[in-house]
Order: structure tokens, then C-alpha cells, then sequence
């Protein structure tokens, strides 16, 4: 599957902080999300998921040539066995990730490309929000940082999803892509702790392939040519 913006968007915005030991990446897809990660930080440990079989492999080979291999690795598995796994035996607070960052599949509607994968990795059935955002709450320390990106038509929801797991906003950026559309991605921050939301908006182009001052700033680490 090719890297989407949604991804690198995700992937740039999500926050870091010296405090950062151990990152989960649900569903990684291809693995730039982790591995943009363990670009921008210290991260000692940054894992994975991933369920399908070819994605994973191709994220396991992108992992093993990078210069951060020794610092990622990557689960075949589904994300409820995944979480089953983990908590069989309540996990010690040390145990528990300070990072968790997901680009979720997000059609909830029936669609289909002819492509099973690519139509798996999108539909929102293969990964319901209820059971991302209750696994969520499972793995994450205490102080910990869950971010997503999802369609800004799904926001209030997923909100009240996470409000349900004890998870909070502190963090809102509804993303366009150029300043006439339409409100199109929401990314969004969590962590156990009520704060005030910090919320902001991010245009991604001026017209047709001339990106954004913000856009480049948050993202011109990551391209070869911006």
C-alpha cells in the first residue's frame, strides 16, 4: 500500500517528549508511522501492529533497512488479541506505552476497490473505534499520549468513545486540504488528564501541488523533495 498523507500527517504531528520510552503503533500498515517516530525521538522501544499478512512483512522489511532496526519491531496480530494478550496478566505500569499513535481504518460505510486488502485496511469494520479507543485505555501508562487521525465528520463521536475510557482531548487539529474545502481530517491527542484543548487548523495546500508554509514546516523532514 502507498505512504497517504493521513499517515504523514499523523506520523509529524504526533507529540514527543523526552519522557518517551515505549511507542505502540495500531496497525501500521507499512510502518512509516513508526518509523517517523523513531526519526524525531529517543524511543527505545517503538512496536507494532499489523493484521495483514503482506503489509506486515513489507513493514518488517522497512524496519529491518532503516537506521532505527534496532529499535522496532513489528506483531503479526489483530488488535483484540493483541490487547487480550497483554492484560491476560495486568500489565505492571512500566509495562504500559507512552505513546500510542493509530491511522485506523475509517470507512464505516460498505465500499469496495476490488482489492480485499486495501478495502480491509479502510473499512472501519476490521478495527471498530469502541474497541480501538477500550484497548487503548488498556496499554497506556498513566501519563501517556494517544494520537489518531480519523474524518472530521467522526469527531464528536470518537470523543465521546474516548470520554467513555476516561481518555481526554488535548489536542485538536482539523486538517483541509486547501482553504475552499471542506473540514476534512480531524488528528487528535488523548491522555487520561482533563486539560484545556488546545485546537487549531491546518491547510495543507494553496492550490494544487504548492503545499502550505504549515504544512512544510510540520512535514519537510520526511520528503525526499518539498
Amino acid at each position: 500500500m502507498k505512504i497517504g498523507t493521513d499517515g504523514v500527517l499523523l506520523g509529524a504531528w504526533a507529540s514527543i517528549t523526552n519522557m518517551v520510552y515505549s511507542v505502540l503503533d495500531i496497525g501500521t500498515g507499512t510502518g512509516v508511522i513508526a518509523l517517523m517516530i523513531a526519526q524525531r525521538s529517543d524511543a527505545e522501544n517503538i512496536e507494532a501492529i499489523e493484521l495483514d499478512g503482506d503489509a506486515f512483512e513489507q513493514s518488517v522489511d522497512n524496519f529491518q533497512t532503516s537506521p532505527w532496526a534496532d529499535r522496532l519491531f513489528c506483531f503479526h496480530a489483530g488488535f483484540d488479541e493483541f490487547v487480550d494478550e497483554y492484560t491476560e496478566e495486568e500489565p505492571e505500569e512500566s509495562e504500559l506505552y507512552d505513546l500510542i499513535v493509530s491511522n485506523p481504518p475509517f470507512y464505516s460505510e460498505e465500499v469496495s476497490s476490488g482489492d480485499e486488502a486495501r478495502d480491509n485496511a479502510r473499512q472501519n469494520t476490521s478495527l471498530p473505534f469502541k474497541d480501538l479507543v477500550s484497548g487503548v485505555a488498556k496499554l497506556l501508562s498513566p501519563n501517556g499520549v494517544f494520537s489518531t487521525i480519523i474524518p472530521f465528520k467522526e469527531e464528536v463521536d470518537f470523543l465521546k468513545l474516548a470520554e467513555n475510557s476516561n481518555l481526554y482531548p488535548n489536542r485538536i487539529t482539523r486538517v483541509k486540504g486547501n482553504k475552499e474545502a471542506e473540514t476534512k481530517r480531524s488528528l487528535l491527542e488523548f491522555s487520561f488528564h482533563k486539560k484545556e484543548v488546545e485546537i487549531n487548523e491546518l491547510i495543507i495546500e494553496t492550490e494544487r501541488n504548492k503545499y502550505t508554509d504549515e504544512y512544510m514546516a510540520l512535514t519537510k523532514d520526511f520528503y525526499l523533495k518539498m
